[in-house]
């Protein structure tokens, strides 16, 4: 797993992304049981403490659940998990069209390139 981590935002909401992200594209199914702690931190390079928060915050949101003496575990609610991934593609394309319209293009201009894409993939 590649932790792709930088210092112009707090890390413990990248970790909190990375999770996310491994959860909607499948790497963690609903009800898998999450490495501890530690495992994570290492992976991550990152203080435990640092990965402790983030996993914190998961749960928070009820993404992630404890189970005591057992560990963290991924949801089985398959609303929220499609939700997070609307979410996290609605924020792509979003993030996608705020660049382009920085590059100067028009929303007509995007939409050719995206359909040209698209039928080159095909």
């Amino acid at each position: 797993m590649s932790w792709e981590l930088d210092n112009d935002r707090p890390i413990y909401l990248q970790l909190m992304e990375k999770i996310r992200q491994d959860i909607v594209s499948g790497i963690y199914k609903p009800g898998d049981r999450l490495p501890s702690v530690r495992e994570l931190a290492l992976d991550a390079a990152v203080n435990p403490n640092t990965m402790q928060k983030a996993l914190a915050e998961l749960e928070r949101t009820g993404l992630v659940y404890a189970k005591r003496t057992s560990g963290r575990y991924i949801t089985e609610d398959e609303t929220m998990r499609k939700q997070l991934k609307t979410e996290l593609a609605v924020s792509h394309i979003k993030e996608f069209l705020d660049k382009m319209k920085q590059l100067g293009f028009e929303e007509e201009e995007i939409l050719f390139f995206i359909q040209k894409i698209l039928k080159e993939d095909a």
